[in-house]
């Protein structure tokens, strides 16, 4: 087969979209070489060249024009010979040619429809317009959790046989175990306490990193964050709590996703009590990371962290401290649970994706 992406993503996305982006087209060209891979786009870049230098793997630059992206990526790829096109952030080309080709889309979450007030009434029209045309226009649905396909059938109205799931994996580096001198090297080079709770994700109202300092208040406990400051005001409100209630809290910058993976492992508790995810990543992160992970008990979470997670009310900041509590004096309960985390992660190997991956595929 000769599989089409909307590589846009892919090479200027550091994180999120251009993870999964990247991720997706490195393992099916790893796991299946004997197709084609194909990535459209005005431009490449630095992100993903190593998976650009695969034989199975060739940049193809589209159309110029205004408006190129919507109006002849479709077309560049049929004129290619593509037997399939991809589109991996929720939207596709709105204008084909009469060749023959198959229309596969990824949608990650509808939570501008959930949570409307993060977003403008613009951005949440243009968004909705886009993922039901896109929706109605795909031969195949990829939902990257059960949370997210219960949301496309609700909010766009698309009947449930025409959507799969298929989870997303995290980058290798999580899954490999640094050596004890590099974990020394990112422990000295961020200054990191000896023990700590970790943190990871982008800071907006949505992750709820406010109520996991209001929850660390007077524990003695310090926090490690990892993540874009995204919503300035959301920012003040935290560092003001911080000032008020004397939280010892570590903010790390420019960290590399190697320094990063060595971070989580040397983590004693990793917590994400974000109101809503269309799947969360960070999870899949620490448990392949084997730290023990506390979560919300909302949308898709408690599918990412399987039973063995400890799971929090993400609204009941006394939940979050007690869960804490509870697994920062326990250490015998944090090693159980990390081995536990461990087993249920291995269904998010690549191995297990990349054929689910290839099954839709094959099933056009």
């Amino acid at each position: 087969m000769k599989i089409a992406y909307d590589a846009k993503r892919f090479f200027h996305n550091t994180s999120g979209l251009g993870n999964y982006s990247r991720d997706l087209v490195r393992i099916l060209a790893e796991f299946y070489p004997q197709n084609q891979y194909i990535l459209l786009n005005k431009n490449k870049s630095e992100l993903g060249r190593d998976i650009l230098d695969l034989p199975n793997v060739s940049f193809v630059k589209t159309s110029d024009g205004t408006m190129s992206r919507q109006f002849k990526m479709g077309k560049d790829a049929q004129n290619v010979g593509a037997d399939i096109f991809h589109g991996l952030s929720g939207e596709l080309p709105l204008k084909w040619n009469k060749k023959p080709i198959k229309k596969v889309v990824t949608i990650h979450d509808l939570i501008f429809v959930r949570f409307p007030q993060y977003y403008t009434w613009f951005d949440r029209k243009i968004h909705f317009w886009k993922f039901r045309k896109a929706a109605n226009t795909a031969d195949r649905i990829i939902a990257i959790s059960q949370q997210t396909k219960e949301d496309i059938i609700h909010f766009l109205k698309i009947k449930e046989n025409k959507i799969d799931v298929v989870y997303q994996g995290c980058h290798a580096g999580f899954k490999e175990k640094p050596t004890d001198e590099f974990l020394e090297q990112v422990k000295e080079k961020f200054d990191l306490p000896d023990r700590f709770v970790l943190n990871v994700g982008t800071i907006e109202e949505r992750k709820n990193l406010l109520n996991v300092v209001k929850a660390l208040k007077d524990s003695g406990i310090p926090l490690v964050v990892v993540g874009s400051r995204k919503k300035k005001k959301y920012v003040k409100k935290i560092e003001s709590e911080i000032r008020k209630n004397g939280v010892e809290v570590y903010f790390l910058q420019d960290v590399s996703m190697e320094e990063l993976a060595s971070v989580y492992r040397l983590a004693d508790i990793f917590i994400y009590p974000s109101f809503f995810e269309g799947f969360g990543i960070p999870v899949i992160e620490a448990l392949f990371s084997e730290t023990v992970v506390i979560t919300s008990n909302t949308s898709c979470l408690p599918e990412a962290g399987g039973p063995d997670s400890v799971y929090v009310n993400p609204d009941n900041v006394d939940d979050i401290k007690a869960k804490i509590l509870f697994l920062w004096d326990n250490e015998s309960e944090r090693k159980r649970r990390v081995e536990k985390g461990l087993q249920f992660a291995q269904k998010f190997n690549d191995d297990v994706i990349a054929k689910d991956l290839m099954k839709v595929y094959e099933g056009l």
